[in-house]
């Protein structure tokens, strides 16, 4: 990254050797001035109406005419040498919150870097000081033959100088807005707050892109190919919802959370809208006609409705039902074999004692 100015921050006793680089870049596509009658290219040449001639640029310095019509030459030495403490220092006036510095102030912005391995401590104290305070630094820097106020800030654990322009080269803002009394009404503005938090939703900045450099890109392609250019459709006229303004903010409401909300469980009440209740169920279009029970053969194990519910149960009866006749039948066998051997044992001891009753025959 080529350095833009080199010099040192001040701040107190403390200095920090420093480089600028500049931490933005437009992308755009180059386009130069040409003839539109043949597309010959149109140069601007520096030409000088004293001697009416064509002078290079070696030869151009910077000049300043004064009321009276004489002209002051300056040369780019002149402008080096300027009595300018801020030239090649960054010095430190104060530490303000980042609120009281109005956007509109800011301009171009520089990454910060040391211009050495020792500038590397104080370079981290300054910071960590800016992190941990919240503030910002306010300074005074000469860059481009021009002196500039200027904040430190921290962007991504850097520090970045961003040049801003002169208080009074703000211009006033007064007769601009509307100066009649104009009532806005509570239910119009928590409208608005709604919308503004559903546009916000799920938003990322660094998604953004630039739309007329991709259209442009199209159109130069097409011209290179020779084929018909991509045309966009005319816009509409812009509806006149000046009038109806609750109307217009309910129906962009309703319009956002459509786009964000797809995917979700469903889009929230607007204001002044009751929720579903829980549980509640939508009704349906149109009830479904009853089915015939020989229309289609159902699936095995499912019911009526789908579920599987009524097959389950019934399958869950036989089962119990089986499971039952099993054991009594197992039961009664058991009985009966036990009859069985009871009888069994009465009928032998009956034959024993039958046995030892009868008398015994002589020796």
């Amino acid at each position: 990254m080529q350095t833009t100015w080199k010099g040192t921050i001040s701040f107190g006793l403390v200095s920090i050797p420093v480089h600028l680089y500049s931490a933005t870049q437009e992308h755009d596509v180059p386009l130069h001035q040409v003839h539109a009658k043949d597309g010959g290219r149109v140069r601007m040449k520096r030409y000088c109406e004293q001697e009416e001639k064509e002078v290079p640029y070696a030869e151009i310095a910077k000049g300043y005419e004064s009321p009276d019509g004489r002209t002051v030459t300056l040369s780019d030495e002149d402008l080096a040498d300027l009595p300018l403490p801020s030239k090649k220092i960054i010095d430190v006036l104060a530490f303000v919150d980042a609120g009281e510095i109005d956007p509109l102030m800011f301009s171009k912005a520089y990454y910060v870097g040391v211009a050495d391995k020792a500038a590397a401590k104080p370079y981290a104290l300054l910071r960590d000081a800016l992190t941990d305070s919240g503030q910002i630094a306010v300074t005074k820097i000469a860059l481009r033959s021009r002196e500039s106020p200027a904040v430190l800030r921290v962007h991504d654990g850097t520090l970045v100088l961003q040049t801003c322009i002169w208080p009074d080269e703000v211009r006033p803002a007064a007769g601009i807005a509307p100066e009649e009394e104009v009532t806005v009404r509570p239910q119009e503005l928590k409208m608005a707050r709604s919308l503004m938090d559903t546009l916000s939703e799920d938003f990322d900045l660094s998604q953004l892109h630039d739309d007329y450099q991709q259209a442009l890109q199209q159109v130069i392609e097409a011209r290179l190919q020779g084929v018909e250019m991509p045309h966009e459709e005319e816009p509409g006229e812009a509806p006149d919802n000046v009038i109806d303004l609750m109307e217009a903010l309910r129906s962009s409401l309703k319009e956002a959370k459509g786009g964000h909300r797809r995917g979700h469980a469903g889009p929230a009440a607007e204001p002044g809208e009751a929720a579903a209740e829980p549980g509640a169920a939508e009704e349906p279009a149109e009830k479904p006609a009853p089915r015939k029970r020989a229309a289609a053969a159902k699936p095995a194990g499912r019911s009526a409705d789908g579920t599987g519910k009524a097959a389950a149960a019934k399958t869950t009866t036989a089962r119990k039902s089986s499971a039952k006749t099993t054991a009594a039948k197992t039961t009664a066998a058991k009985k009966t074999a036990a009859n069985t051997a009871a009888t069994d044992a009465t009928t032998a001891k009956k034959a024993t004692t039958r046995k030892s009753a009868a008398p015994r025959k002589a020796s």
